[in-house]
């Protein structure tokens, strides 16, 4: 059964009309073509799909896409403010904090969800704060680093 979806995605209103089952993190990379916002383990396991919904990081692979209607929802691809990078992603860049960049977008989403809920974390408040995002490639190390340097100047 189709339904139509109301959403505003990275600052722009949409209208789709999507199956009933559809996936939020489907909607967004096969309907949308917002291919930042990776699909990991579909479990809510990795936290690659993480997005912002009404200003809250979410998984988008564990949510139905009617269920964000009316919603307001940004991608990594919303982030960026034109060719300016967001402060967390730059820090991203700066600080190494990737290597394979998959699981990036979703730990960058949640990185700024962890610093909008606590803007100056500790160590171990900020590897807390990412339980639930899964790196296989960086130790974490540089992704601690990268959050601490962006809180650190604020």
């Amino acid at each position: 059964m189709d339904q139509t979806v109301n959403l505003t995605v990275n600052g722009k209103r949409v209208s789709l009309t999507v199956d009933a089952r559809t996936l939020l993190v489907q909607l967004i990379r096969e309907q949308l073509k917002l291919t930042g916002t990776h699909v990991g383990c579909d479990t809510a396991q990795c936290g690659a799909c993480t997005v912002h919904l009404n200003g809250r990081a979410v998984k988008a692979c564990s949510m139905l896409a009617v269920q964000a209607e009316g919603a307001e929802i940004t991608t990594i691809e919303g982030l960026a403010s034109g060719d300016k990078l967001h402060p967390m992603q730059e820090a991203f860049r700066e600080c190494h904090a990737l290597q394979c960049g998959f699981c990036t977008p979703g730990m960058v989403m949640s990185a700024v969800q962890l610093l909008k809920d606590n803007p100056k974390p500790t160590e171990k408040e900020i590897r807390e704060g990412l339980e639930g995002n899964i790196c296989r490639c960086t130790g974490y190390h540089n992704i601690v680093r990268a959050i601490e340097s962006v809180a650190a100047s604020n």
